[in-house]
């Protein structure tokens, strides 16, 4: 088994030394922590897939140091160049078309496009640069499994499978990046993320489709997170809209077991919840809530005695989609309407 070290900022010559040799890292963004290999070794790309256990028709993400970085790789067009200028470094994607021979199938899960982004970590961006390579970078943890928004939450599920982490403490946003394709005619977000539709439109001037893409089980996806579960603990995750509180909480109550909550702050105080057992706070608004997310569902699988789960659902508002998305996934689409009417 590979001793998985835990590096300091300060020890970034000793991660950028394993991504040269081929070896795997994992690496903060203000998103969550993902797990980096030179995106031109395809040894290393491969180690990627077994160390999540990832399906190999699902895409990587590139992450690059610099804008200029992008043209090693993939055609930048001008709504590209006008979205770099606008959200990078930032938490949004871009699927571009690939330029033929530059990366491996298995980075592009054999398509002719290819996911990028910029992150906004000073730490990472350093990394890309002492490392002389882009990386790709999916998320650090075992796959369909909560995103990782600690270092602890990727030694969790990878240490003894990869070279090391690149601590740099929390991240900020706590859900991954906006996905957008520039490939097709019309722009579309295939994942939502902290920048929103509108934010896009706004800086393109054109019509975005923020539409649901289903994929099918013969096709592969454009982007991560379009076509498998994710997200999802070792528990029975629920969903709890703002007005079914009450009935969940009573329902809640009645069980022999232990049932733990996710919930924002003026819930919590709303139904006299504060100080209790099996509550996780989701803070004071959407933003605290995204970045608690992943965090409160990970705290809930390491407790054993918990076997239900019932999570807040934000309403259906734009700034909130990345965080219902993320959490409709976990839940498996379910609500708690389905427990109250067993």
């Amino acid at each position: 088994m590979t001793e998985t070290k835990i590096w300091t900022v300060d020890e970034m010559d000793a991660a950028a030394r394993a991504i040269k040799r081929g070896s795997l890292v994992a690496f903060p963004t203000e998103t969550v922590y993902g797990l980096g290999a030179d995106a031109f070794n395809e040894e290393a790309v491969g180690k990627v897939y077994a160390a999540k256990g990832r399906p190999s028709d699902n895409p990587l993400i590139v992450h690059v140091a610099d804008p200029e970085q992008v043209d090693e790789f993939a055609i930048v067009n001008e709504q590209a160049q006008k979205l770099m200028s606008a959200y990078w470094p930032g938490p949004l994607t871009m699927i571009l078309p690939v330029k033929p021979g530059t990366l491996s199938s298995i980075v592009t899960g054999g398509l002719d496009t290819v996911a990028v982004r910029l992150p906004d970590n000073d730490a990472t961006r350093q990394l890309i640069r002492e490392s002389h390579t882009p990386m790709v970078g999916p998320s650090a943890n075992t796959s369909g499994k909560p995103s990782p928004t600690l270092a602890k939450h990727v030694y969790h599920d990878l240490h003894g499978k990869i070279a090391g982490i690149l601590d740099d403490g929390p991240t900020k946003i706590g859900v991954e990046s906006t996905v957008l394709d520039l490939s097709t005619d019309m722009p579309a977000v295939l994942r939502p993320g902290k920048i929103t539709p509108a934010q896009i439109e706004a800086v393109l001037g054109t019509t975005v489709d923020s539409e649901v893409h289903h994929v099918a089980d013969d096709e592969t996806p454009k982007a991560p997170g379009m076509k498998y579960r994710h997200y999802a603990p070792d528990k029975d995750v629920y969903m709890v809209a703002p007005e079914d509180w009450t009935q969940a909480i009573i329902w809640m109550q009645a069980q022999l077991e232990p049932v733990g909550v996710m919930l924002t702050n003026d819930l919590i105080v709303q139904h006299q919840l504060a100080g209790m057992d099996f509550v996780w706070s989701l803070g004071d608004n959407n933003e605290t809530a995204a970045a608690k997310l992943f965090a409160g569902l990970r705290y809930f699988d390491d407790k054993k005695d918990v076997q239900t789960v019932l999570v807040a659902a934000l309403p259906k508002l734009d700034v909130n989609g990345a965080y219902n998305n993320r959490l409709g996934k976990a839940a498996g689409g379910h609500w708690i309407s389905e427990l109250l009417n067993d």
